[in-house]
């Protein structure tokens, strides 16, 4: 976030003292939530910090009534640190969070078992709680919340963390720290958490000043959904949390250098320019990322307007419906053919909330090599970072499609004839479709993702953990809106799937969530079956159990002549049996479970998996021989494409 502002844009940042906007006010990459009757997050005081009175306003929706907050104290009451943390939650709307206890945070969790209004879902790990709180946020939209002790607790945060950056997830872990007077003598549960995390954090911060916990607290859900969303950790040392105060609620935020440089919604020219390049252009693609699950109505509508076929990264699905005629559903080294066809072929690139990642482009000089590429994406960091655009604003993608939708219906633009080329990219799909081998009686992991596609309607919302079963549910499920779709795409991390699900179930009670899962991610935070139980949340586990590691594999069939190293998860001794059997562990919880292994079984037993009320988990046995494909191998090109082939062919 620390490279210069797009140099065409000024902007005049807003004062500080200026009451907070509604988080759905700001429109970032990972914002907003779906529709849903089940929201429930409100702010108290509602303003635009973000534009003065001659800027456009960033939300589509009436702002919120203020609603005065009722505090449980009285104004000039003494109280904790720790109860000052939780009402400055309270006041911001949170209503659940994803905390483990421990010795430097029990004070705040004494403190939430006095909040009449938030609700803890007690992780099993600390790894759990973090995922946990990500699931909720990527549901949502709104900042999801974990908790943890000091040392261990903290550090036990640092891959969520991590995979929140990459994914620009809204999030605020709140850790525990050692008393103020012990930090630095390699105290007992002590680890520098903040130094630890600095470079896979947007912001955080150590308190050591009681007073500051009210600022603070805001300053770190503003950083967290403003502009670029990420993770913001507040490090309290338990004295602090001990410490007696009577908390000031009006502090001003203290974050000048942020918010002057913020982008100001004033790029009428570039929008001109870029709807004079779709005018000229033959054979244009909308490139669309994660940045664009804000702003999906602006994306339909710009797609009915000129017709331009719509491929997507794996961030992105759901932010253009899938069962739309000019879906070209996932480009990139498991994305479609046709999808990566048309980029290969295409001379225009309209690149909306994307950042040019490596699993999407391969080759970068390979990657729309024909075509002038538009770049539009709100941190600057990204603008030209991998790939050189011809046209590129930094902004809010929603404001900016906005603008662009209103010049082409302004301008009644009816020239736009595209029809020659997406009957080319039609060709392509007929040639290249998705499409799966068959191994007897066993069952395609594919055709499993298909089955629940087809009898949840597509209406799921769908968390995975790492690997082929990853593309595959990227690939067979068909997203048709935002947030259905709750994946580790930038760090990968192995066992997000389960804990995104429980996050994704408190965030959104109405939904049908399923946690598609492989055997090796699964087993990582298995743990978390206890919570699914505890909290009888309606989680569905679809687990593709291959007995492999099965990304690996593939690579070792593709590139290593087959040789197995460390890959195989079973009992080596006992081959023939399923180890460990998932199902015991599902016993462990309580969780009602059953294994299929013939296809023929496959779709009565999936059923009776979304019937059963409350938790489920499937055991779906797959052969471990199966290959993701299409597949773009690292580092290569179109051309390179890999369509044939499986565990059953030598290389």
């Amino acid at each position: 976030m620390a490279a210069p502002p797009n140099p065409s844009i000024s902007f005049k940042p807003p004062s500080p003292a200026a009451p907070l906007p509604p988080r759905s006010a700001f429109l970032p990459r990972f914002a907003l939530p779906i529709t849903s009757t089940t929201q429930k997050r409100h702010r108290l005081h509602i303003s635009n910090v973000l534009s003065d009175s001659k800027s456009t306003t960033t939300t589509t929706q009436p702002p919120l009534q203020a609603q005065p907050f009722v505090s449980r104290y009285a104004p000039d009451q003494p109280r904790k640190g720790a109860d000052v943390l939780v009402e400055a939650l309270e006041r911001e709307g949170v209503t659940d969070v994803f905390a483990y206890p421990g010795g430097a945070s029990m004070e705040i969790h004494q403190a939430l078992t006095r909040s009449n209004t938030i609700r803890n879902v007690l992780p099993r790990h600390e790894q759990g709680g973090v995922f946990a709180a990500e699931g909720y946020a990527r549901a949502s939209g709104l900042p999801g919340v974990c908790i943890a002790t000091s040392g261990p607790g903290a550090t036990n945060l640092v891959s969520g963390l991590a995979d929140a950056l990459l994914d620009s997830v809204p999030m605020v872990a709140i850790t525990g720290q050692v008393p103020r007077r012990m930090i630095g003598t390699d105290a007992f549960q002590e680890t520098p958490i903040v130094e630890v995390t600095r470079s896979i954090t947007k912001h955080n911060y150590l308190v050591l000043d009681v007073e500051d916990i009210p600022r603070v607290v805001r300053e770190a859900f503003y950083l967290a959904s403003s502009g670029r969303p990420g993770p913001v950790l507040i490090d309290v040392p338990k004295d602090i949390q001990q410490q007696l105060v009577v908390p000031k609620w009006d502090e001003p935020m203290n974050l000048p250098g942020y918010l002057s440089r913020m982008p100001k919604p004033q790029y009428d020219g570039h929008l001109e320019q870029i709807v004079r390049l779709v005018g000229e252009a033959k054979r244009p693609v909308l490139y669309v990322g994660g940045g664009c699950l804000n702003s999906d109505d602006e994306l339909r509508r710009f797609v009915e307007l000129t017709g331009i076929p719509v491929a997507s990264t794996l961030m992105g699905l759901g932010a253009y419906p899938a069962s739309s005629d000019l879906s070209l559903h996932m480009l990139g080294m498991h994305g479609t053919v046709y999808a990566n066809y048309a980029v290969d072929k295409s001379d225009l690139l309209l690149a909306f909330g994307v950042r040019f990642d490596d699993r999407v482009t391969g080759k970068l000089e390979a990657f729309a090599s024909r075509a002038k590429i538009v770049h539009i994406d709100i941190d600057p960091a990204e603008i030209g970072k991998n790939k050189q655009p011809h046209v590129s604003i930094c902004g809010d993608i929603k404001v900016a499609l906005q603008g662009l939708n209103k010049i082409l219906e302004k301008k009644s633009v009816t020239n736009l004839d595209f029809s020659n080329w997406r009957k080319e990219l039609d060709e392509q799909k007929v040639k290249f479709p998705l499409s799966f081998k068959t191994f007897g009686e066993a069952i395609p992991p594919q055709y499993a993702i298909q089955v629940l596609d087809e009898l949840t309607g597509g209406n799921a919302i769908i968390s995975t953990g790492v690997g082929q079963h990853q593309m595959w549910a990227a690939q067979f499920y068909k997203y048709n809106k935002p947030r259905q779709w709750l994946t580790s795409g930038g760090l990968g991390a192995m066992g997000f799937g389960l804990p995104a699900a429980i996050g994704a179930a408190v965030a959104r009670p109405d939904a049908v969530v399923v946690d598609i899962d492989g055997d090796g991610s699964f087993i990582m935070n298995v743990q978390e079956l206890a919570t699914i139980r505890v909290e009888n949340l309606p989680v569905k586990i679809l687990l593709l159990n291959n007995q492999h590691l099965g990304m690996v594999v593939q690579w070792e069939d593709r590139f290593y002549k087959a040789n197995r190293a460390h890959t195989y998860l079973g009992n080596p001794s006992k081959e023939s049996e399923i180890f460990p059997n998932m199902l015991k562990f599902a016993e462990a919880c309580d969780i009602p479970a059953a294994r299929v292994t013939r296809k023929a079984d496959l779709r009565a037993a999936i059923q009776k998996m979304l019937d059963t009320p409350g938790p489920y988990l499937l055991d779906v046995i797959v052969p471990h021989q199966e290959h993701v494909l299409p597949m773009i191998p690292a580092g290569g090109g179109f051309s390179d494409v890999i369509t044939e082939g499986d565990g059953r062919t030598k290389y």
